[in-house]
C-alpha cells in the first residue's frame, strides 16, 4: 500500500481544503511535516485513519457523531460541514489499482449525517459496491489491527515501553502479520465442521427416540380404538332392550287411549288459548273503540243537522265581513263602467251588484240558532276522520272474534268427541299418566344409549386416523434412522480426520510461530544495536511464545529489568521492536510517525535520522517539531526526502494552513 494524497476540507483546525502530495520515490521514502505543538500534526494521523475506517478508527474514541460535529472547523458552515480524502495504491497481480476514498459529513436537523464515496482507477465503484462495503474491503487490503501497527505517534512509542504492551504489539504482528489468524480460523472453521458432524450423529439417537414415542403412542391409541370397540359391543344389546321396552310402552300407551288423552289435552290448551284471544278482543272493543268517538255515529243525523247550521252560521260571517269591502269595490265598478259604456248598461250592472250585496246582508243578519263556535266545521272534520278510522278498526276486531269463535266452536267439537264415552274419566286419566311416564323414561333410556354409542364410534373414528397418521411418522422416521445409520460411520471418520485436521493446524501454528518469533528476535535485536548508544548494554532478547512478553538479556548473560534502561532507551526498545515487526512481515505498508524524538538525546536522535527513518520503510511520513527534527538533522536526512511540508498556525483566526517547505525553508515568516 503506498499513500498518493490526502486532502483535508474544514476539518478540525484546517481551514477550506488543503491537500498533501505523499508520494515517493525510490531511495527517497520520507515525507517529512513540520509544525509546532497544536499546529494539527496528530490531526493529519487521525485523517488518515477516519478516512480508512470511519467510526472504527483509534481517533474516534467516545461518541463517533460527537467527534464529527466537533471536528468541522468552527469558522465552517455546519449544514456544509467537513471531508477527508486519502488516496493510495496497491498492487494486485503485478497490477497497480488507485484508490480514492472520500468521507464527508455535515448537520441536518441537529444530526450529523456521513457520506462515503470511493472511486476505483478514477472512477465510481459499480453500483456503490466499494461504498458500501467498503468496511469489510479495507480490512483485506489493510486491516486495523495491523494499521496501528504503522500508525503510531510518539505516545504510542513510550506506551510500548510497557511489558504488557508490547506483549500486545507481538502477538498483533504474529497473529495478524504472519498469517497465524487465518490458521487459527481454519482451526475454528473445521471445528464448526466437527461440531456439526457431532450434531448430526447425535441425531441419529434422537431419531431412535422419536421412533420409540411414535410406538408408546401407537400402543395409547391402539389401546383407545380397541377399548371403543368393546363399548360400542357392549352398549349395542342394551340398546336394542331398550327399544323393543320403549316399542312395548307406546303400543300399550296407543292400545289405552293414550293418543286420545294426548289429543284431549291439546284440544284444551288450544280452546283455552282461543277464549283468553276472544276475551282480549272483546275488551279492546269496549275500552279502546268503543270508549272513543265511535258512539257518534249513533246520532249520525244529528251530526249532519249540526254541520248544516255550522256551514250557514260560517257563511253569515263570511258575508258580514266582506260586505263594506263589496260596497266599496262595486261603487269603483260602477263609476269605471258608466265612463266605458251606456247609462242604461251602466245601471243594470249596478242594480245587480246592489242584489247581490243585499243578499248577502240578509245572510250576515240571519239569526245563529245554535251558536256553534266558529271552529266548528273544523272540530267536525276531525270527528269524521276520528269515526272512519274507530270504524275500521271495529270492523277487523270484530272480523277477528268471529273468526276465533269459529275456530273454539269447531275445536269444542273435536274435544267433546275426544272425551266421548268415557265414564270413569279421571281413572282413566292417572292410569294413561303413568303409561306415559313409563314411555317417557324408556324414551330416555333410548337417548342415553345412543350418545354412548355415537361417542365411542367417534372415539374409535378419531384413535384410527391418529394410528394412520402414526403409523405414517413411524414409517418415514425409521426410513430416515436407517439412513442416517448408514452415514453414521462417515459421519465418525469425518470426525476424526477434521481432529487431526486440527492439530496438525495447531502444530503448523506453532511452528510459525517459533519460527516468526525467532526472526523476530533477531530483527528486534538488531534493529536495537543500530539505534542504541550503549552496544554492549543488551546482549541479546527473546520473546515467550506464549505470553509474546519481550525479555531483555544483559551484557552479563542475566536477565535484564527495563526500569534500569532511560526513558529514551526504552523509547528506542519500542522503535526497535515496531521496526523489527515491519522487518519480518515484509508488508509494504507506510510507516506514519509522530513526534518521535521527544526523549532522546542528540546522539540517539541522529542514530534515528540515520539509521531507522531512511530504512524503516518504502514510504514513512515523519511528523515532526523543529525541536526534534532541527536544521542539523534536517540536512542529514534531507537526502532521504520526497517531499516537506509545514504546517502554519494563525492564532488569530485559530485555522491551519499548509505550505510547501520545512520551516525555514517555506518563505513564510516567523513559522519556527
Amino acid at each position: 500500500m503506498h499513500l498518493r494524497k490526502i486532502t483535508l476540507r474544514d476539518f478540525g483546525a484546517y481551514r477550506g481544503e488543503q491537500s498533501l502530495v505523499l508520494a515517493t520515490k525510490k531511495n527517497k521514502p520520507i515525507i517529512l511535516i513540520g509544525g509546532l505543538n497544536g499546529c494539527g500534526k496528530t490531526t493529519l494521523l487521525e485523517a488518515i485513519q477516519l478516512a480508512l475506517y470511519g467510526s472504527r478508527s483509534q481517533s474516534t474514541r467516545g461518541s463517533y457523531q460527537k467527534y464529527l460535529r466537533d471536528s468541522i472547523n468552527r469558522s465552517a458552515d455546519p449544514e456544509v460541514g467537513a471531508s477527508v480524502t486519502v488516496e493510495f495504491s496497491i498492487v494486485v497481480d503485478s497490477e497497480e489499482r488507485l484508490y480514492k476514498v472520500e468521507r464527508r459529513w455535515r448537520i441536518e436537523d441537529d444530526k450529523v449525517r456521513e457520506f462515503l464515496q470511493v472511486y476505483l482507477d478514477g472512477s465510481k465503484n459499480p453500483n456503490g459496491m466499494f461504498s458500501q462495503g467498503w468496511t469489510d474491503h479495507v480490512e483485506e487490503i489493510l486491516p486495523l489491527d495491523v494499521a496501528s501497527l504503522f500508525f503510531f505517534d510518539g505516545e504510542k512509542i513510550e506506551a510500548l515501553a510497557d511489558h504488557q504492551r508490547s506483549a500486545d504489539v507481538i502477538k498483533s504482528a504474529v497473529q495478524s502479520l504472519l498469517g497465524v489468524d487465518l490458521v487459527e480460523q481454519l482451526r475454528t472453521d473445521l471445528r464448526v465442521v466437527q461440531r456439526r458432524a457431532e450434531e448430526e450423529r447425535t441425531s441419529d439417537k434422537k431419531a431412535s427416540d422419536v421412533i420409540e414415542r411414535i410406538e408408546a403412542e401407537l400402543q395409547a391409541v391402539q389401546q383407545r380404538v380397541d377399548s371403543a370397540k368393546q363399548d360400542m359391543a357392549s352398549l349395542s344389546p342394551r340398546l336394542e332392550k331398550a327399544k323393543n321396552t320403549l316399542s312395548d310402552a307406546q303400543k300399550r300407551f296407543e292400545k289405552e287411549g293414550g293418543a286420545v288423552f294426548e289429543r284431549h289435552a291439546e284440544l284444551t290448551a288450544q280452546s283455552t288459548q282461543l277464549q283468553k284471544q276472544i276475551q282480549e278482543i272483546d275488551h279492546d272493543l269496549r275500552t279502546t273503540v268503543a270508549g272513543g268517538p265511535l258512539p257518534f255515529l249513533l246520532v249520525k243525523d244529528l251530526l249532519s243537522t249540526v254541520r248544516e247550521h255550522a256551514q250557514r252560521e260560517h257563511a253569515a260571517m263570511q258575508a258580514a265581513e266582506v260586505l263594506d269591502a263589496l260596497e266599496k269595490r262595486d261603487q269603483w265598478l260602477v263609476e269605471l263602467l258608466e265612463k266605458a259604456m251606456p247609462a242604461v248598461a251602466a245601471s243594470d250592472i249596478a242594480r245587480e251588484l246592489e242584489s247581490d250585496r243585499d243578499r248577502r246582508n240578509q245572510d250576515a243578519l240571519s239569526p245563529r240558532q245554535l251558536n256553534l263556535p266558529h271552529d266548528m266545521l273544523v272540530q267536525l272534520s276531525s270527528l269524521d276522520q276520528g269515526l272512519a278510522g274507530s270504524w275500521t278498526a271495529a270492523k277487523n276486531l270484530v272480523k277477528r272474534a268471529n273468526s276465533l269463535s269459529a275456530e273454539r266452536d269447531t275445536v269444542d267439537e273435536l274435544l267433546a268427541s275426544a272425551t266421548s264415552g268415557k265414564k270413569d274419566h279421571g281413572t282413566a286419566v292417572t292410569a294413561i299418566k303413568e303409561m306415559m311416564d313409563s314411555r317417557d323414561e324408556a324414551l330416555l333410556k333410548v337417548g342415553s344409549l345412543e350418545a354412548l354409542i355415537a361417542r365411542a364410534a367417534e372415539t374409535q373414528e378419531e384413535a384410527t386416523a391418529r394410528r394412520a397418521e402414526l403409523e405414517t411418522a413411524r414409517d418415514r422416521a425409521k426410513k430416515e434412522n436407517a439412513k442416517k445409520e448408514r452415514t453414521s460411520n462417515e459421519l465418525q471418520r469425518l470426525e476424526d480426520y477434521t481432529e487431526r485436521a486440527r492439530d496438525t493446524l495447531a502444530r503448523y501454528a506453532a511452528g510459525i510461530i517459533a519460527e516468526s518469533i525467532d526472526k523476530l528476535e533477531v530483527a528486534v535485536l538488531e534493529s536495537l544495536r543500530k539505534l542504541m548508544r550503549k552496544s554492549g548494554l543488551i546482549r541479546d532478547l527473546n520473546i515467550d511464545t506464549d505470553k509474546y512478553t519481550l525479555n531483555l538479556i544483559g551484557n552479563d548473560g542475566e536477565p535484564l529489568d527495563r526500569a534500569r534502561l532511560s526513558a529514551g532507551e526504552r523509547q528506542l526498545l519500542a522503535v526497535s521492536l515496531l521496526w523489527g515487526v515491519a522487518r519480518v512481515a515484509g508488508n509494504e505498508l507506510p510507516s506514519v510517525i509522530d513526534t518521535p524524538l521527544g526523549r532522546l538525546d542528540s546522539y540517539h536522535r541522529e542514530h534515528l535520522v540515520e539509521r531507522y527513518f531512511p530504512h524503516a520503510n518504502d514510504q514513512v511520513l515523519l511528523l515532526s517539531t523543529d525541536e526534534e527534527i532541527d536544521e542539523q538533522l534536517y540536512n542529514r536526512l534531507k537526502k532521504s526526502i520526497a517531499h516537506t511540508y509545514t504546517l502554519v498556525h494563525d492564532d488569530s483566526a485559530l485555522t491551519t494552513t499548509v505550505h510547501k517547505g520545512y520551516f525555514w525553508t517555506t518563505g513564510v515568516p516567523n513559522v519556527a
